[in-house]
């Protein structure tokens, strides 16, 4: 069940954030600028906030594999369809499409993860789960920018397409629903809103959307960053935007370990937090003074700025009950895709007024903010 979760959600993201190795294409071949090249690889995370809750509560009342199944597939035929028109604004509905059916993935796969396995491997495996979204990145990262350059954005948008199709087989096969008491047995307090009475929820959605800035900062234009200001071919960029999401992976799995270990889930995000915001500044620092450093910073930022989302995952899970997890984890990537998409056009046009220095030192501020709102106290396992 782990296995095919992160499969699904891998190849999810492969469409969800790999649109944003396209850019420099967009911005060499089609003449769009950062901001625009940034608002139009944004369309799958926009798409994806329309439909979260929605897939949440489908996942609470029908189940996991359904929704696997149905969203994957629905994603690969969106992808097909970006990749099937010549027309930008076409390709942008496609993708605004395929982020809607793609949102799938992302709440009922940790819904199998959290629902096979005890709390006390949870944050490992969670960890394990939410490596497919760097995964992802890195075989975006390692396939479409040069596909892209070589074939068009058409055939690069093809890869993504495939691979949803697998996962659409592969879900629909191989997932078995994770057992939970029917509804009618449940108690009262299992079914109750666990957003009423409390400000523990809210307050790790806003620590998660805080902490997602940064990371959207570097995955959406680190590939650019190393072409059109270090002088890197699509190639080697690809290659070192794939490494730094392999270690970013390895970031989130021994984040979740770490967490099983010390038995709390918020007490790592606080230090994470501290770490991003350090990491940021010293790349901000790095770049200004053109250092060749700033590269080996960036991989750092890379792998820490990404290693708290499946700590906020699995305590929204545990914290929310196997009646409310659904819609309580649909919120939490409603806010944090919101946030990824308003990220590329935001600071695409930042970076073309200021540069990338000043762009990387204001995202070092969010997850400064961030620390003293990690409601530590709250911790489910405490």
């Amino acid at each position: 069940m782990l296995v095919i979760a992160l499969a699904a959600t891998l190849f999810a993201n492969v469409f969800i954030n790999g649109t944003a190795f396209l850019i420099p294409t967009l911005h060499s071949e089609r003449g769009l600028d950062f901001a625009q090249a940034g608002l139009m690889v944004a369309m799958p995370s926009f798409g994806m906030v329309v439909t979260l809750l929605a897939w949440g509560y489908v996942v609470d009342r029908i189940g996991e594999r359904f929704v696997l199944a149905a969203g994957s597939a629905l994603t690969a035929a969106a992808a097909l369809g970006a990749a099937s028109v010549d027309s930008l604004p076409a390709v942008a509905v496609f993708l605004f499409l395929g982020g809607m059916a793609a949102a799938s993935s992302n709440t009922a796969s940790a819904r199998v993860v959290v629902g096979w396995f005890p709390p006390h491997q949870r944050g490992l495996v969670m960890g394990i789960r939410q490596t497919a979204q760097p995964l992802g990145v890195a075989l975006g990262a390692l396939v479409i920018p040069q596909l892209a350059e070589s074939r068009g954005v058409s055939a690069a948008l093809l890869f993504p397409a495939g691979v949803c199709a697998l996962a659409a087989v592969i879900t629909a096969v191989g997932v078995l629903d994770p057992p939970r008491p029917p509804r009618a047995e449940a108690h009262h307090t299992e079914l109750a809103n666990p957003y009423r009475g409390s400000s523990t929820l809210w307050r790790i959605h806003v620590v998660s959307v805080l902490l997602v800035i940064p990371q959207s900062l570097v995955w959406t234009f680190t590939l650019v960053w190393l072409m059109a200001d270090r002088g890197w071919s699509a190639a080697s960029a690809g290659a070192i935007v794939t490494v730094a999401q392999i270690l970013g992976a390895a970031g989130r799995i021994a984040a979740g370990r770490w967490s099983d270990i010390v038995g709390s889930r918020l007490g790592p995000v606080r230090i994470i937090a501290f770490a991003a915001g350090v990491s940021m500044g010293l790349l901000a620092l790095t770049d200004h003074l053109g250092s060749s450093w700033a590269i080996a910073i960036m991989m750092v930022a890379s792998t820490v700025t990404v290693s708290d989302n499946g700590l906020a995952f699995t305590a929204i899970a545990e914290i929310a009950g196997p009646f409310w997890s659904g819609r309580a984890l649909g919120m939490q990537n409603t806010a944090q895709l919101f946030t990824t998409g308003v990220v590329p056009p935001a600071f695409g046009a930042l970076i073309g007024v200021a540069g990338f220095p000043v762009a990387f030192a204001v995202c070092a501020l969010f997850p400064l903010l961030a620390m003293p709102l990690v409601p530590v106290d709250e911790d489910p396992l405490r």
